[in-house]
C-alpha cells in the first residue's frame, strides 16, 4: 500500500535537467517554492498510457488549469534527461515541464518507487498525481495497489475537478475537411476567429468520403462534431457559434 503524503513536504533533492546542450540542475525548492504547481506522476517516457492518455490530456487542460492557479503542470518520470527531452518533444507540448528522476531519487523519497523488472524497467515510478502549494503537498490522487498499470485517478480531469469542480474545459472538437474546399475553409476560418481549438481530419487515401457518409449521412465536408455530438457542416458550424455566443451574452 502506497502512503498517502498530504500535509508533508515535498522531498528535497536536484533534478539533473538538460537545456541548450548544457546540463543544469534544478533544486525541489526551485520548481515547488511559493508556487502551486500540479505533478503528475508514471511509468516510463513512452510508454504507451504515458503517451497516448495521460501527458495528452494535462496538455489539453493546460489553460483550465492556469485559469484556476496553477503556475506549472510538471510530469516527473525515472527517466534521464536525454529520454525526457525526446519525448517531450515527440508529444509536442510546451506546457509540461517534463522533469526527469533518472536515479529515482524523488521518486524513492515519495515513497512511489515500484520494481517494473518482470517488463525489463528496472525500477519505475508508480502513478499518481498531486498538488503541491509551496512545496506542501495538499493533495495526491494514488493508484489502486493491484497488478498491472492501472490509470483511474490520477488523469487531469480528476485533478481539474478537486482543484474547480466547475472549471470550465475546452470543447473536443473535430472538423473533416478536404484540400481546396472552400466551405472548409469556412469553417475554418470562424472556429478559428472566435479561438476555438479544434482537431481538423483532412480527406485522403485512409480517411475517405465513406468515412464521413458512415459517421453523419452525409457526403460532402465540412462535417463537425464536438463532444462527440454531431453538429454538421459549415452553415452548422455558424449557426454553432452564434447559438455558443448568443448563450454567453
Amino acid at each position: 500500500m502506497f502512503e498517502n503524503r498530504e500535509g508533508q513536504r515535498v522531498p528535497s533533492v536536484s533534478f539533473k535537467t538538460r537545456r541548450d546542450n548544457e546540463w543544469v540542475e534544478k533544486t525541489s525548492e526551485q520548481v515547488f517554492g511559493g508556487r502551486n504547481v500540479v505533478v503528475f506522476s508514471l511509468p516510463g517516457a513512452f510508454t504507451p498510457t504515458c503517451s497516448s492518455s495521460h501527458v495528452p490530456r494535462f496538455d489539453e487542460l493546460a489553460d483550465a488549469f492556469r485559469a484556476n492557479g496553477v503556475d506549472e503542470i510538471v510530469c516527473v518520470s525515472v527517466n534521464d534527461a536525454f529520454v525526457m527531452n525526446e519525448w517531450q518533444k515527440d508529444q509536442q507540448t510546451d506546457q509540461i515541464t517534463f522533469l526527469p528522476d533518472g536515479n529515482g531519487d524523488f521518486t524513492a523519497a515519495m515513497g512511489m518507487l515500484v520494481d517494473k523488472n518482470d517488463l525489463g524497467f528496472g525500477k519505475r515510478s508508480w502513478r499518481y498525481s498531486m498538488l503541491v502549494r509551496d512545496g506542501v503537498i495538499e493533495k495526491m490522487f494514488i493508484e489502486p495497489d493491484v497488478p498491472g498499470d492501472p490509470y483511474e485517478v490520477s488523469d487531469a480531469d480528476t485533478m481539474l475537478a478537486y482543484i474547480n469542480p466547475q472549471a470550465e474545459k475546452p470543447a473536443d472538437m473535430v472538423l473533416f475537411t478536404k484540400p481546396g474546399c472552400s466551405f472548409c475553409a469556412r469553417a475554418k476560418g470562424m472556429l478559428s476567429e472566435y479561438g476555438y481549438a479544434f482537431e481538423e481530419i483532412q480527406l485522403n487515401r485512409e480517411v475517405s468520403i465513406r468515412s464521413v457518409r458512415a459517421a453523419t449521412g452525409q457526403d460532402h465536408v465540412p462535417q463537425m462534431f464536438v463532444n462527440g455530438d454531431y453538429v454538421g457542416d459549415s452553415d452548422a458550424v455558424a449557426e454553432w457559434i452564434r447559438r455558443r455566443h448568443q448563450d454567453a451574452a
